[in-house]
């Protein structure tokens, strides 16, 4: 055995000089294979098969893809025509044909082989597969009568494979002998089998014994045994090196990619550095980004408009910037590359603003599939969700998303933990917004912070709609770009009676006549659609979509009842079998509930779409709309600032908005969900009129005093307050501040100078700009806080709930006193406690109810407040939005909203406490409070909850299909979620695998920094400082 190792050894290192044909087992027909009658023939054919196979040309099949590419096979041509890879597959298929028989012929096998070997003084090769092929009928005509018998490669065959995969034959030879206990019948014929074979075989092998001293001889008149116990120690012995080698467990061609990334990026980097023309692969990007929009968005190619803005050189001087096109022209995606530059090339952090929590989830689903592959997180900061500070993470950068309220919220942690400078573009989408109300005001305050503390920030703004354009520029210093580019014609149509005029403004007033409305309405049809409403939408649907924009919601569901009512019965075939899915499973999400103007109209493929519907409810339907299931919905106002849902006709059933004139930005927002790129090819608006409506369409004070100026309120303080000066403003300003207890003024003499203040923050203050608390209740709400303190009453959650009433939404209520008294009347002993320590007794409200007069006075805040309290408290412990919705009779939608308004204004009070220790007992009661708002399920389905887009019918499918956590659905595969899971499309279920990577991401990041943190040493650590002092 020493002699063949030596051999073995000598053929592995000269191999590639002296190889035969690779891919090529010898094998021979063995008396197994024959019929026990035919063992004469067998002598004769064995020396003509053999010779004769020696003689024929190898053909070799082409080889197959493989995915390793570890290269095992040094100067050889391994993905070549005559791949040894697809060889050895071809071998390993064949061995695993009859693994648990194959070692009854080994020995037999051998012999032959070695016979052959010696008598022509070369190995006679032939390929497995031309093997196979001859020998397949014979294999199927014993197979009856015999268990097939396979070839064994030996040592002499598999010289020229590599160690791996030598190593993995001997691997499968052990695991198929421990499979290999037979019947004692079975091991007897066997043997008989090998005996018969030793019999024939010794004529060639004693022919050249003394010519060829082969280690096969050995092997073959050894124990079957002793001979893999050998082989095994020659080949470890000749291949210590190889045989100790292990493939990677990790793809050399994802290492490729992942390197080939860094590059660009650091070329990207050094472009966007440079004052250089040349923009890179795609606008100072990785090629990657470009095949991921391909990929994620179908978009191929910019529109011109877009690729003039890129190159703008206010851009590429990091300029603040305005943009203003049409709705549908593609603003986003402008934004969106401005994003990624920052991230991947600057690596400074983003903040996008979005108006609207479903648009913030909805840019959370689209963004989590780019952060993925290019290293970045998304992070949502809306409703109850974000945390403040940020967490500061060394090397992926954040894109954090943001509706304007949190927006705000994390611009003053950023500026309080001194990190505003990290933040290195703020992109804030509808920008008009800036304008309109309380939450303009919180927006216009959020860009001035910026603006004020941090230079290096880029503030990009986008809008449909903007009128006051100069005014914008000179507040935020910014450039503007402007196009009526749209990749989608629209036609704006007014209709007056039966008359339909086409809006143009080259004409004299403004529209010509287009046609008359030709349609046929009975006397009955007449006084129910005096505006044509159901011949308007007949011209579309089913085929297109179609929107009904209505001024309140109420009249959403009349106008929807209406149409279904005299729309013909063709319309109920329309897909009626997914019609009746998307019935089922508005049943489903609502615990067997189901509204029952929906049960009418969605037959008919009509629904109705407002902030009464529940999240749940609401996702499904326009899920529905998008895949053409649904074609009209009737709709409110703030479906054209939400998701994304086109039609081919707007129809806007009157220029108001409930009681209010329609303002022209809303007009521009809503006619934009006409003609959106890629679903239509024209858009088509009508706005319904009536002749009277018809005329109407058209630190120190001084510092402080300079902060204002740079506000847009300070540049249009002289339109809009002529009678006071701006100066006067910030006086009445700051002394109503110092009257709240949020400023303390200080007095600073100076010599020879006059009187100097100057103001700093109480620690009110302070905790009010934490949580962004609104400052007309932000005394209020310490006054609360404080009497709680007193007597909190912790045996239910109720006076929890009630310190995280939103004060807003209870000025707006108006109680049902019967239904009041009865809940009141329910309460148990601990919490008619909570309502007697805020002065509300059962006397006030039974008196209410009955209509009977009041002499003492109640604070109808804390009334209203309390009631709201209840609706909540009822809503934990039901944790069913119908029940609740019915037993206080009011809206589900309502409801919903209070319970997201209750969840973000607790998270508020949280952040509010902790700046204030003697608040410290209410941090960890609403730490949980919080969470149970935010999601309000069963505590199983909460870690679903928190993946974007996933609300409570949803995280209850995925839980009943065996998805329980985090980890189960980030690892799912999209495909297999479809099959699975009811009502979802592919690219829902691949923003939820996306989505959920990135959270299970961002976890991991922050406890590997955590990590890192505890493990290194400090900065002031003494051995250091006393070493530094002694240098």
């Amino acid at each position: 055995m020493d002699e063949g190792g030596a051999r073995i050894r000598r053929r592995v290192r000269v191999r590639r000089r002296s190889r035969p044909s690779l891919g090529s087992v010898c094998a021979a027909p063995t008396a197994a294979e024959l019929e026990p009658g035919d063992e004469e023939e067998e002598g004769e054919e064995k020396e003509t098969v053999v010779g004769s196979r020696r003689e024929k040309p190898v053909e070799v099949e082409p080889a197959q893809n493989n995915d390793s590419e570890e290269d095992m096979f040094g100067d050889y041509d391994s993905f070549a025509g005559n791949s040894f890879l697809a060889q050895v597959d071809d071998l390993e298929q064949q061995y695993m044909q009859v693994p648990q028989l194959r070692k009854h012929a080994s020995d037999l096998t051998i012999e032959d082989l070695c016979s052959g070997s010696i008598k022509h003084n070369k190995l006679s090769i032939t390929t497995v597969g031309n093997f196979t092929e001859s020998k397949v009928d014979e294999h199927t005509k014993n197979q009856s009568r015999h268990k097939d018998v396979f070839i064994e490669p030996e040592p002499d065959l598999l010289y020229d494979v590599p160690s791996s995969q030598v190593l993995y034959f001997e691997n499968l030879q052990k695991s198929s002998n421990d499979l290999g206990d037979q019947s004692t019948k079975e091991k007897d014929w066997n043997s008989s089998s090998h005996k018969t074979g030793n019999e024939e075989l010794p004529q060639n092998s004693t022919e050249h014994h003394q010519q060829i001293d082969d280690p096969c001889s050995k092997v073959g008149t050894s124990s079957e045994e002793n001979r893999r116990k050998s082989l095994k120690e020659h080949l470890k012995s000749a291949m210590t090196g190889n045989a100790k080698a292990q493939t990677p467990v990790f793809s050399r061609t994802k290492q490729l990619k992942e390197t080939l990334l860094s590059e660009e990026i650091n070329v990207a980097k050094k472009a966007i550095e440079s004052s250089s023309d040349d923009l890179g692969p795609f606008y100072s990007l990785p090629s990657k980004v470009r095949d991921l929009y391909v990929q994620f968005k179908g978009i191929e190619k910019l529109y011109e408009w877009q690729h003039t803005c890129l190159t703008l050189n206010s851009v590429q001087e990091r300029k603040n910037l305005i943009y203003s096109l049409p709705t549908s022209g593609g603003k986003t995606l402008v934004a969106e590359i401005l994003m990624l530059q920052e991230l991947l090339c600057r690596r400074r952090d983003v903040l996008m603003i979005l108006p609207y929590v479903a648009i913030v989830q909805e840019k959370i689903s689209a963004l989590s599939s780019f952060g993925i592959e290019l290293g970045f997180f998304v992070e949502e900061y809306a409703g109850s969700k974000g945390k403040f500070p940020p967490i500061k993470r060394r090397e992926k950068k954040s894109l954090y998303i943001a509706t304007i309220e949190k927006g705000n919220s994390l611009v003053n942690s950023l500026i309080e933990t001194g990190r505003i400078s990290s933040l290195g573009l703020v992109v804030v989408d509808e920008l008009h917004m800036i304008g309109e109300g309380s939450r303009g005001a919180i927006l216009e305050m959020t860009l001035a912070k910026v603006l004020y503390t941090s230079k290096t920030t880029q503030i990009i703004g986008m809008s449909a709609t903007l009128n006051n354009v100069e005014d914008l520029q000179k507040f935020l210093q910014a450039e503007y770009y402007t196009s009526q580019f749209r990749p989608v014609e629209l036609k704006e149509y007014l209709k007056i009676n039966d008359a339909i005029y086409e809006v143009d403004s080259k004409a004299e007033n403004g529209m010509t006549f287009s046609r008359l409305l030709n349609c046929q309405y009975s006397n009955t049809l007449k006084k129910m659609d005096p505006d044509h409403l159901v011949a308007l939408a007949t011209e579309v649907i089913p085929n297109y979509s179609c929107l009904v924009f209505c001024p309140t919601k109420k009249n959403c569901e009349n106008v929807a009842e209406m149409i279904c009512r005299f729309l013909s019965k063709q319309y109920l075939k329309h897909r009626e079998k997914e019609k009746h899915e998307v019935i089922k499973n508005l049943k489903n999400i609502s615990s067997g509930n189901l509204c029952p103007i929906l049960k009418r109209t969605i037959p008919f493929g009509v629904a109705y779409h407002h902030s009464g519907l529940t999240s749940d409810e609401r996702k499904l339907l326009e899920e529905a709309y998008s895949t053409g299931v649904l074609c009209l919905f009737t709709c409110t106002s703030t479906l054209a600032a939400g998701v994304n849902l086109p039609a081919r006709r707007v129809i806007l059933r009157a220029p108001y908005v409930a009681k209010e004139f329609l303002k022209r930005n809303q007009y521009k927002q809503m006619i934009g969900r006409a003609g959106r790129a890629g679903i239509d090819s024209i858009g088509e608006s009508i706005l319904i009129l009536q002749e009277k409506d018809k005329q109407q369409i058209a630190t120190n004070l001084d510092d402080i005093y300079h902060f204002m100026c740079g506000t847009f309120f300070g540049v249009q303080q002289k339109i809009l307050l002529q009678e006071k000066s701006l100066w006067d403003i910030t006086i009445e300003s700051l002394r109503y501040l110092t009257e709240k207890g949020l400023l303390q003024k200080d007095t600073i003499d100076k010599p020879k100078e006059e009187i100097q203040y100057s103001f700093h923050i109480t620690k009110l203050g302070r905790a009010s700009f934490k949580g962004t608390i609104d400052l007309a209740y932000c005394d209020i709400l310490y006054r609360d806080l404080k009497k709680g303190l007193e007597g909190l009453v912790l045996e239910s959650l109720l006076h929890l709930i009630y310190l995280t009433t939103p004060y807003d939404m209870a000025s707006h209520c108006d109680p049902d006193w019967m239904i009041y008294f009865r809940q009141f009347s329910q309460l148990s002993p601990a919490e008619q406690n909570v309502a007697a320590l805020l002065g509300v007794s059962e006397n006030f409200i039974g008196k209410k109810a009955s209509g009977q007069p009041i002499k003492k006075k109640v604070d109808k805040d804390i009334v209203n407040r309390l009631y709201l309290s209840f609706v909540l408290y009822t809503l934990l412990k039901e944790a069913n939005i119908w029940s609740v919705s019915e037993k206080f009779n009011m809206p589900r939608g309502y409801i919903q909203s209070l319970l997201t308004g209750a969840a973000s204004f607790s998270s508020c009070v949280l952040h509010f406490c902790e700046e204030l220790e003697e608040f410290w007992v209410y941090r960890a009661l609403l730490v949980e409070l919080t969470k149970k708002l935010t999601y309000c399920v069963k505590a199983e389905l909460i870690p679903l909850m928190e993946v974007t887009g996933v609300l409570e019918g949803r995280a209850k499918q995925l839980y009943n299909a065996g998805y329980k956590s985090l980890t189960h659905l980030a690892n799912a595969n999209p495909e297999v979620l479809i099959r699975t899971i009811d009502h979802l499309s592919r690219s829902q279920a691949k923003q939820m695998v996306s989505s959920a990577k990135m959270l299970l991401h961002e976890k991991a990041e922050a406890l590997q920094e955590e990590v890192e943190e505890l493990l290194r040493l400090p900065s002031d650590f003494p051995s250091i400082a006393a070493s530094s002092e002694k240098a």
